[in-house]
């Protein structure tokens, strides 16, 4: 549904906010932070003075993204592939207050470690798309180059993910190539206090089209994803993610509005 013109609330603004206040509580939690009433007090007095924001012709839907990625080390018995690891990722995207199977994602990669920090990656993307997302279906074909770094901390792990993705869509019409820039960080931070198996998860990925397409697609932002929510370590190889994630997505030269996705977001990661 799409706002009217004039000042709404901002959901996306909420919940950025929500992050710092977490992280705040979680950093108690560890440290036992001094003035930890008076931070918290900030923060919300914050949150509210900033969570209304003009917006105009935005069209806001729920969505429900569920799904599981599978990493794991290529067999050891070769030499040769002793570096390298392989993923698959397979996730449903429903839209329409998630009534209807809106968006699918298949993604395989193969991986080479330089150590235990760095990762490159390299793989091939299927998303079929259809109603509300995309006007008419059609199918987008993505080869991706990504570079991962982790760090981990006395605090928890911060994830950096570098991704340049080249998009074939199959739309009447189209022949060009759509490039697209991604990058993401991600915090997880362990929260003792509440449970050895659970863990605070926030993360914020921004989307860049790096050329104009005949498709449709203009040269500039694309959409912003920011997600927070809670890790459980069901084993040392298996993680659930449960949370909430708003999708900005930009449609400036577009007679479409933009749209503002808040996402029941649930992965299942495997790590072999």
């Amino acid at each position: 549904m799409n706002n009217p013109a004039g000042c709404a609330y901002d959901v996306s603004t909420f919940y950025r906010f929500f992050i710092v206040l977490a992280l705040i509580v979680t950093a108690k939690s560890i440290y036992g932070l001094n003035g930890f009433k008076k931070l918290v007090v900030t923060a919300v007095l914050s949150l509210i003075a900033i969570s209304t924001v003009c917006a105009e012709n935005v069209a806001e839907d729920f969505y429900t993204w569920a799904g599981f990625e599978m990493t794991g080390d290529m067999p050891k018995k070769n030499p040769y592939l002793k570096n390298f690891k392989y993923k698959l990722f397979m996730q449903g995207r429903f839209g329409d207050h998630s009534s209807q199977f809106t968006q699918g994602l298949i993604r395989s990669g193969i991986g080479y470690n330089f150590n235990q920090k760095i990762t490159t990656w390299l793989g091939y993307d299927w998303v079929p798309t259809s109603r509300p997302l995309a006007l008419n279906a059609f199918n987008d074909h993505a080869l991706w180059q990504q570079l991962s770094v982790r760090n981990d901390y006395s605090f928890g792990t911060v994830i950096s993910r570098t991704r340049f993705e080249q998009h074939f869509f199959d739309i009447p019409g189209s022949t060009d190539v759509a490039q697209l820039f991604r990058q993401m960080f991600k915090l997880s931070i362990s929260m003792p206090a509440v449970s050895s198996h659970v863990s605070f998860v926030a993360w914020n990925e921004i989307f860049a089209n790096m050329n104009s397409t005949d498709a449709g697609t203009r040269s500039g932002f694309n959409q912003n994803r920011a997600f927070v929510g809670l890790g459980y370590a069901i084993s040392n190889s298996k993680l659930l993610e449960v949370g909430y994630m708003n999708q900005y997505i930009n449609r400036p030269h577009s007679p479409r509005p933009d749209q503002m996705l808040h996402v029941l977001s649930v992965t299942l990661l495997l790590n072999f």
